[in-house]
């Protein structure tokens, strides 16, 4: 019932739409900074996209685990139980954590005016940097370049397919959709495009301008089966 209390202190996105959405990472960096920038104390990928961006986030999670990792893993939105969104090597995030996070950081994100997923994402940063998690695969909630996740610099980028989606914030075509996506791609971070479809060029212009190498999945796999 304590959890519910992040519910009602400030509203969600998918229970009451803009209002429960800050575009912009200005806040998230505030309250990130205050918290002693918790996502610098691990390696990180990001995962943004229309379709199958969950279940990349959760696939990916599992390889690492299997190699050997210790992998936490950022996703949304719950099913269930709040501390879905929130796992380190499968295991969701204890309650204890989560009611402690609350009450010492309650009037603090009250005071900067948070909303519901940029406090969630600070407590998952803090909770993966004090699990002292080798990786964390971070799921972008909306878009990407104003998404509260998108304060991290990862190791890999990833941007699965382009569908048009909470185009009042996005945008209301797919290219228009795609450049907000681009925007968690950055210099020296390696993408990888689930496929080049017809905003391929956007992705393509994005990763040239900031230096990053980028890839297309659909046709790494294509050179793999023509190299027999």
């Amino acid at each position: 019932k304590r959890i519910d209390s992040l519910f009602r202190i400030v509203p969600s996105f998918q229970k009451v739409g803009k209002a429960g959405y800050h575009p912009g990472i200005q806040t998230m960096e505030r309250f990130d900074d205050y918290l002693g920038n918790p996502h610098r104390k691990f390696k990180t990928i990001h995962v943004a996209g229309t379709n199958g961006k969950g279940s990349v986030s959760s696939m990916l999670a599992s390889v690492l685990m299997g190699l050997g990792y210790k992998v936490g893993l950022y996703t949304s939105p719950h099913l269930v139980d709040f501390r879905e969104r929130i796992k380190v090597d499968g295991e969701m995030v204890p309650q204890e954590f989560v009611y402690g996070f609350l009450k010492e950081y309650r009037e603090r994100f009250v005071e900067i005016g948070a909303s519901f997923f940029e406090i969630t994402t600070a407590l998952a940063f803090a909770y993966f940097a004090s699990c002292e998690v080798d990786v964390a695969v971070i799921e972008c909630g909306l878009g990407g370049r104003l998404d509260s996740t998108n304060i991290i610099t990862p190791e890999l980028a990833i941007i699965t397919n382009i569908g048009l989606d909470h185009c009042d914030h996005l945008g209301f075509s797919l290219e228009e959709i795609a450049g907000e996506k681009a925007g968690i791609i950055k210099s020296g971070v390696p993408v990888v495009i689930g496929e080049r479809g017809e905003v391929g060029d956007v992705f393509s212009k994005k990763a040239q301008e900031v230096g990053a190498l980028i890839f297309f999945a659909e046709e790494e796999v294509l050179k793999e089966v023509m190299q027999g």
